[in-house]
């Protein structure tokens, strides 16, 4: 088996941190926001190998011959496609309010916005592809997210004590009503059905949200990320869908799973992120982008969670794996502190964050560094003082 070094690619998106991404691959920050360094093969910015015939786009050398890159098993269930992409993930801001759709949902909006001609980069467009987008966060180090509805009588109680007149026809129906109900209706009023009473709170939440943050409130924590994610856009009443949702606090080492119809925003923090490969992505506010609210509305769970972290099991040497349903991916995390051989009869992406790995063979990864290891049946030969993050295809599940 060859392992491929990969160039990769730093999106530049204005919520991202200006330093994190630079101080983790040791270089000079650039000044810029600096939000996610993108590895595999997605074609809005795949990484490049160089196999001696000079740098390719990895998405081209899968599609020459995907059953020597990807394997039989995953190229027969998945097509000449890496069917996930790695991200690390860097977050000043809060990112926008938002759910994927399932598949179903994801090939029936495709097929639909196809058959009316809106084209595939019209701002307005909704379903990019026909795939869904399941995904896994798993925080470097103190992270902060909003997942899932909270239930909407304690949302009633929260938004009560910020004492807004505006709120209080909302609040009676997250008081009243069947908690799906109650949901989908003030969401759906917020955005779209009386969106000025939307906008008016908007505009009169970051005094009250500041206000709280700033005492010895028991959810100062919360209030202070809702005033932060108001500051970061001024207006925008997704601000009222970010507050129907859980506050969430990772350290080190925890994971977020966000399965199809789970409205989440990441809202500060660095994290390794894998997800299924696909751009379906519906927004629900705290962005400039089109906001489509019954589109919205026909993807999103109303159901009220709790999240839970991504539960880990051994599977390895020092190695942790993050189960979770996902059928394009899983992540795991080494521990690597001396030689360890790895194999997988399908594509891997090695990514290291901390110290020097070598690979036999093949390149030496430090932090910020990632290796492509094709399909083969032969173990790969690690060795080294490393954290690394390995992505894969899992085996079909019983």
């Amino acid at each position: 088996m060859t392992a491929d070094l990969l160039a990769t690619t730093v999106r530049h998106y204005t919520w991202g941190s200006t330093t994190a991404l630079a101080e983790l691959t040791g270089r000079r920050p650039t000044g810029e926001p600096e939000a996610e360094l993108w590895m595999g093969a997605h074609p809005g910015a795949p990484a490049r190998i160089d196999r001696g015939r000079g740098s390719e786009a990895l998405d081209t050398v899968i599609a020459r011959d995907p059953r020597h890159e990807l394997g039989d098993r995953v190229a027969d269930r998945f097509g000449a496609r890496l069917p996930y992409l790695l991200k690390l993930l860097a977050a000043d801001h809060a990112l926008s309010v938002q759910v994927h759709p399932t598949t179903a949902q994801a090939a029936a909006g495709y097929d639909a916005e196809q058959a009316a001609g809106i084209p595939l980069d019209a701002p307005h467009r909704i379903y990019r592809d026909r795939h869904h987008k399941p995904e896994l966060i798993c925080a470097l180090g103190d992270f902060e997210a909003l997942c899932g509805f909270r239930d909407p009588r304690a949302s009633a109680t929260l938004w009560q004590r910020l004492a807004l007149p505006v709120l209080d026809p909302w609040i009676q129906q997250l008081r009243t009503a069947p908690a799906d109900r109650a949901l989908r209706t003030v969401l759906t009023a917020a955005l779209a059905e009386d969106r000025p009473r939307g906008e008016q709170a908007a505009a009169e939440l970051p005094s009250a949200l500041a206000n709280l943050a700033s005492g010895h409130d028991p959810d100062a924590a919360t209030w202070a990320a809702y005033r932060d994610a108001a500051r970061d856009y001024p207006g925008d009443p997704g601000i009222l869908a970010a507050m129907l949702l859980n506050h969430v606090r990772l350290s080190p080492g925890q994971a977020l799973y966000l399965d199809a119809g789970v409205p989440h925003a990441y809202l500060r923090g660095l994290g390794v992120e894998i997800m299924a490969n696909s751009d379906n992505v519906l927004r629900c506010g705290l962005t400039p982008k089109h906001v489509d609210t019954a589109a919205l509305t026909a993807v999103v769970d109303f159901r009220p969670t709790a999240p839970q972290h991504v539960p880990t099991v051994p599977i390895g040497p020092g190695e942790l794996e993050f189960l979770t349903p996902a059928e394009e991916f899983t992540l795991s995390r080494i521990e690597l502190g001396g030689p360890l051989r790895i194999a997988d009869d399908g594509p891997q992406i090695l990514f290291c964050v901390r110290g020097t790995a070598r690979i036999e063979g093949g390149p030496t990864l430090g932090p910020g560094r990632s290796a492509y290891l094709p399909a083969a049946g032969e173990p790969v030969r690690l060795d080294g003082d490393a954290t690394l993050f390995r992505a894969k295809v899992p085996r079909p599940r019983c």
